[in-house]
């Protein structure tokens, strides 16, 4: 893996200069990106979707199938050991850069979707009934709406949301109208995935509790962009995914304040979670494993404990700053395309530019860039509450991360202005 801190300076086409990090020498440790799509260079922006892979992650998910691929937390031989090793310590990883409670207040899952769906069952169903409330947002993902409409449906609590404006911000103006004595989980994302808005989480969080409310936070388009302390954030569940930060798709994390987690029931039963079994009853492990039923994804997780290493080598202070960057270049050149509308507000936005092309559909938009090599998202980003709320069917989505250049943003604008004159 080569190291690559230290800033180079790149000149806008507005003629601001911005200091970036040194993406020539980060890009030679993603194979991936050397590659050529329709015998163009591949310039890759759908990060919010999923995030290429290092080297030094693909090396180490090949070391584990090479040199120890044995099952975990079982085995009384060598190679076993190590895998259980290695494991933990991909646990122990995760929990210092969230600042998690403690190690075991990190349960590994499939992904932010799986999390979410293990506080909906094991929190929501044993702790919701008739007369109360779950307050999410208008600007949730799916896998933020749909847990919650189910455990709505099968407690008989109320499902609420915080509305949004159309700038992409929260509605907020009189908290005393969403939080009440009624409100027992409050669920948001901490990134929007269309907008880029970053959430008032903590402000949020202190309003939940004021009530005596629980937080839970969709961090699966902040953690791996900006430092994330899940305790500073004030909020008792907390879930991200791997995929999305340099490591194996198949992984992600629960991470949960250690008493709620003692006292939830599982969210899945079979191996590993148990502590006895007899025909007649069983009693349960302690956590995290209560949660990780049979064999978890080890490569994968193993796999997230070499994406932190290569994060925190970086810095994310740094890779925060260098996106910043990138996204106010974005923004500064799509919107001297006349015929670009941009989603969201200009403040207080992750790495991520949401828009529309006049008289251009989003789908033939992303085809036509595809033929260019310039791969970028199109449709309703798992969000369609967002897209009602904008009365558009679908938008484009160009999303950056700590590979990405201003060079690759100038070559999405001119594939914009190529397929505008294409097809108007």
């Amino acid at each position: 893996m080569t190291l690559a801190v230290a800033r180079m300076p790149a000149v806008s086409r507005g003629g601001n200069n911005i200091r970036l990090l040194d993406t020539d020498t980060i890009r030679k440790d993603f194979p991936l990106l050397s590659r050529k799509v329709r015998g163009k260079p591949l310039t890759y922006l759908d990060n919010a979707a999923t995030s290429q892979k290092p080297q030094a992650v693909i090396n180490k998910i090949t070391e584990f199938y090479q040199q120890y691929n044995a099952n975990v937390h079982r085995a009384i031989y060598a190679i076993g050991e190590q895998a259980t090793l290695e494991y933990e310590s991909a646990r122990e990883k995760v929990a210092r850069f969230i600042n998690a409670w403690d190690t075991n207040s990190v349960v590994f899952t499939k992904g932010t979707t799986e999390s979410i769906n293990l506080v909906a069952y094991s929190w929501g169903r044993h702790n919701l009934g008739p007369g109360d409330e779950i307050l999410i947002t208008e600007m949730e993902h799916h896998s933020n709406i749909i847990p919650w409409q189910l455990a709505a449906r099968a407690t008989g609590a109320t499902l609420r949301y915080i509305p949004i404006r159309q700038n992409g911000t929260l509605t907020l103006d009189d908290p005393g109208e969403y939080f009440t004595d009624k409100t027992k989980l409050v669920a948001l994302i901490h990134q929007s995935n269309v907008f880029g808005t970053i959430n008032p989480v903590r402000e949020i969080a202190r309003l939940a509790k004021d009530v005596n409310a629980l937080v839970l936070v969709d961090a699966a388009q902040s953690v791996p962009h900006s430092p994330v302390d899940v305790r500073a954030l004030g909020c008792d569940f907390l879930a991200f995914s791997g995929h999305k930060m340099l490591g194996p798709s198949g992984v992600g994390v629960l991470c949960a304040r250690p008493e709620l987690l003692a006292a939830m029931e599982p969210f899945m039963g079979g191996g590993e979670m148990i502590n006895s079994v007899t025909m007649e009853e069983s009693t349960w492990n302690e956590p995290p494993w209560k949660f990780e039923a049979g064999t978890p994804n080890i490569a994968q997780a193993i796999g997230l404990g070499a994406a932190i290493d290569y994060l925190e080598t970086i810095s994310i202070d740094a890779i925060e700053e260098h996106e910043r960057a990138l996204t106010q270049y974005a923004l500064d050149t799509l919107s001297a395309i006349p015929e670009v509308t941009i989603y969201g507000s200009e403040v207080n936005r992750g790495g991520l530019v949401s828009f529309n092309v006049e008289n251009v559909h989003p789908h033939d938009l992303a085809q036509i860039l595809d033929q260019k090599g310039i791969a970028i998202r199109a449709g309703h980003h798992c969000a369609q509450p967002i897209m009602q709320k904008l009365d558009v069917p679908a938008t484009a989505r160009a999303s950056f991360y700590l590979y990405n250049t201003p060079a690759e943003i100038d070559v999405l604008c001119d594939g914009i202005m190529e397929s505008i004159n294409f097809l108007t």
